[in-house]
């Protein structure tokens, strides 16, 4: 087996883990998700999504940038990994005693004093993370992704038990604290485990320095990103109910867990892989290619198929009470539907050590939607969250932009990749809505829906030669046949 077949199995390979550890993991917290869901009230989920809020941005310090420079680096070895460890922990140590002290005036804030406690408790996760932010780089640049699978299975599983548990016996709020952090912790302690790289007692500010000088550009921009994405939430359980953002919420998570998983697997592959080709931009390109033709094959009929069945399938999974959250639901699923575009065109030009030109395009996309979110805010929430439909369609201009010259790949170009899943996937969208129209239980439309909806996109894809369809065929049968010599 050539170099070239051997880094091709290796990203099948590592495709497969990874989707396979998202998957799993999402089947295994949707299910405990589920059963919380039916256990707390909404407000409980409102309240510790805004101290959720308050993590999710202290995190990015440790686990957006540093991880990512050590994946594009050549050569980078045991010191630089060493070096970025201990930075880390330094670093995460710092934030947490931001958290720690800010807490009592975030609860004053939104008058809910829980949240002083539920913030100190839970910032703990930041520690964690900073250590798990470079196992998981070594992971990735190795390509170890069965490694990913086992340890994001046995925190899902655990904190899930943990979390249920509490719920039961009436936690509250604390039953979704414990959970989270339980979930960093065993995620981490088992890739410490089955990983065998550990620190080596030497720090060089010097290598430091140079993984500094590129990370410090996708750290400012995975700031830029998650402030202005969490800024919604700021603001919706400000201005209006825990309740509201409760709901708001809810709708987000559903597409966002068959999107991010997708995305992410795709994502912690396709950059390992363009990192190490970065000097062919052909073969970028054409790995960029690929990525957004597949995606969007798969993402697409999992949107549109999530739009028609969100009403019964809320009602039957979470009960009435949480029906409002639906056209949240709705709204989101068309938003997500083009990550595909901007994902790919981002790892490509990260891939090449752009990220200078990665930030730039963050700040442009940010002043953007942070016009149209205000303008939105004024309206109601579910004006902000058609917003996200709008700033997308701008982002992925922004995105592809820059891709026109380094790849020589134009926006043209990929609406043609992008666009025929998509009226493919609307296509089946209308066929399988009018089964709503038939007198039969929820769950028995969602069942007759999903089974229709697959075999006229299957049908479909074959008929009109999607290439994603054909591409994922053909990798599946070469891997089989490897398997079989």
């Amino acid at each position: 087996m050539n170099r070239k077949e051997i880094i091709k199995d290796k990203v099948i390979s590592g495709f497969i883990w990874k989707f396979g550890e998202r998957i799993t993991a999402q089947i295994v917290s949707l299910i405990i998700s589920v059963i919380l869901a039916r256990m707390l009230k909404p407000e409980d989920y409102g309240i510790v999504a805004l101290v959720m809020v308050c993590i999710t941005i202290a995190n990015v310090f440790v686990s957006s940038g540093f991880g990512n420079a050590l994946i594009q680096k050549k050569d980078a070895d045991d010191l630089d990994f060493s070096s970025v460890f201990y930075i880390n922990i330094g670093i995460s140590i710092v934030i947490y005693g931001i958290l720690f002290m800010s807490a009592p005036f975030i609860a004053h804030f939104y008058e809910m004093p829980v949240i002083c406690s539920a913030i100190r408790v839970l910032g703990v996760r930041v520690i964690v993370a900073a250590v798990n932010s470079i196992q998981q780089a070594y992971v990735s640049r190795n390509m170890l992704f069965k490694r990913f699978f086992w340890s994001t299975l046995f925190g899902t599983i655990i904190s899930g038990i943990i979390g249920v548990f509490l719920a039961y016996y009436g936690f509250g709020i604390w039953a979704l604290i414990i959970q989270y952090l339980t979930n960093t912790c065993t995620d981490t302690v088992v890739l410490w485990v089955t990983v065998k790289w550990r620190p080596i007692y030497r720090c060089s500010w010097s290598r430091a320095k140079k993984l500094v000088s590129y990370g410090w550009k996708l750290l400012c921009s995975g700031l830029l990103d998650t402030i202005y994405s969490q800024l919604r939430n700021l603001l919706i359980g400000k201005i209006y109910t825990s309740a509201d953002l409760a709901y708001y919420n809810q709708g987000d998570k559903y597409p966002q867990i068959l999107v991010v998983n997708i995305n992410s697997s795709i994502g912690s592959v396709l950059f390992p892989v363009m990192s190490k080709y970065q000097d062919d931009k052909m073969k970028v390109k054409e790995l960029t290619r690929s990525a957004i033709q597949v995606s969007s094959y798969v993402m697409w009929p999992l949107m549109l198929g999530l739009v028609v069945i969100a009403e019964p399938l809320i009602r039957l999974v979470l009960t009435d009470k949480w029906l409002p959250c639906v056209p949240y639901l709705q709204i989101f699923c068309f938003s997500y539907g083009l990550w595909p575009i901007h994902t790919s065109n981002l790892q490509a030009i990260n891939a090449v050590g752009r990220s200078d030109l990665f930030l730039k395009l963050e700040i442009i996309k940010k002043i953007i939607g942070l016009i149209v979110l205000l303008f939105s805010m004024q309206i109601s929430p579910f004006a902000v969250a058609i917003s996200l439909i709008i700033t997308g369609i701008i982002s992925s201009f922004i995105n592809s932009f820059p891709n026109r010259s380094i790849l020589d790949y134009s926006y043209k170009e990929q609406l043609t990749d992008l666009l025929p899943p998509f009226f493919l996937a609307l296509l089946m969208a209308v066929f399988i809505y009018s089964i709503k129209l038939m007198e039969i239980t929820d769950a028995a439309t969602i069942i007759v829906q999903i089974v229709c909806g697959a075999i006229i996109y299957i049908v479909g894809s074959v008929i009109s030669k999607q290439k994603g369809f054909f591409y994922i065929k053909d990798l599946l049968v070469n891997r089989t046949n490897r398997n079989r010599m």
